[in-house]
């Protein structure tokens, strides 16, 4: 057997080899981080987490109720600035200005902010909404998580709108149809799976952010339902509850935790029924 064959082969084996060890290690740890988040977790969990503020600090029970309509408020929010603002850029960027100047900035920039830390962002909108307008409040946690989830969503579906092959755009073009109407009737339905996993990417990597709610929508132990005033998020109490000397606390982050999760998933499998369903 030729020698040359027989390296690339090996070569070939120790690739697939390492790129099993690497996906049975991340595989490893992240069940062992739900577990933790399940099995500390699920005792948290009861008719009182979900509907009762939370206690002063050292007395047993209350819940989490304002913390958890707080996130769904400042995360809905958000994905209504984020999401059809970075699809619009992303059909900009692969339909109409692919070559053009200001598409590289735009890419450039999506680029920047994809890596910029979270905590940066914070302080950039602390500076350009908390501090004129004289306090934190829900809308500007929620501008923080949207700028957060721009570049994830712009990038994927510029990438995702690409993918659609050029003579699927040309047949429909050749029949008449407008370029915009191509656009929304041929070109997003078939790439509406990969847009929407990118969608499903940027919001549950907002669900987890602690450090720019901290300079933006800050915290609060009551209700609110005002956007103009602090508000309290499950990421922050977690921040807080984590810290503290109450063993009760700890037993609330960890339900925190768990309910986090939990939605994430739950978001995901819906939105996956629901685009298998019109694709």
């Amino acid at each position: 057997m030729d020698l040359h064959y027989i390296k690339r082969k090996a070569i070939n084996l120790l690739a697939l080899a390492a790129s099993l060890l690497s996906a049975v290690f991340g595989i490893v740890f992240l069940f062992w981080i739900l577990k933790d988040v399940l099995t500390l977790g699920m005792p948290a969990i009861n008719a009182s987490f979900f509907t009762e503020l939370p206690t002063p600090a050292g007395v047993e029970g209350g819940g989490l109720a304002n913390a958890i309509l707080g996130t769904l408020m400042i995360t809905v929010i958000a994905t209504a600035i984020g999401v059809p603002a970075g699809i619009m850029a992303g059909t900009y960027l692969s339909e109409y200005g692919r070559k053009s100047r200001v598409a590289s900035v735009v890419r450039f920039l999506a680029d920047i902010l994809v890596s910029a830390p979270s905590i940066v962002i914070g302080v950039f909108v602390y500076a350009l909404l908390v501090k004129p307008f004289g306090g934190f409040s829900a809308i500007a946690g929620s501008v923080a998580l949207s700028i957060i989830m721009l570049p994830v969503v712009i990038r994927t579906a510029e990438e995702m709108l690409k993918l659609v092959p050029d003579s699927t755009r040309e047949a429909a073009l050749a029949l008449g149809a407008p370029h915009w109407m191509v656009t929304v009737k041929v070109v997003y339905r078939g790439a509406i799976r990969g847009i929407t996993t990118g969608v499903m990417l940027a919001v549950a990597r907002v669900s987890g952010e602690t450090a720019p709610l901290l300079f933006t929508s800050f915290n609060n132990s009551f209700w609110n339902f005002k956007l103009t005033e602090p508000t309290a998020t499950l990421t922050v109490t977690i921040f807080n509850y984590a810290l503290g000397p109450y063993e009760e606390w700890h037993q609330m982050a960890w339900g925190a935790a768990f309910l986090i999760t939990a939605l994430v998933l739950f978001v995901t499998l819906i939105s996956r029924v629901i685009v298998r369903g019109k694709a």
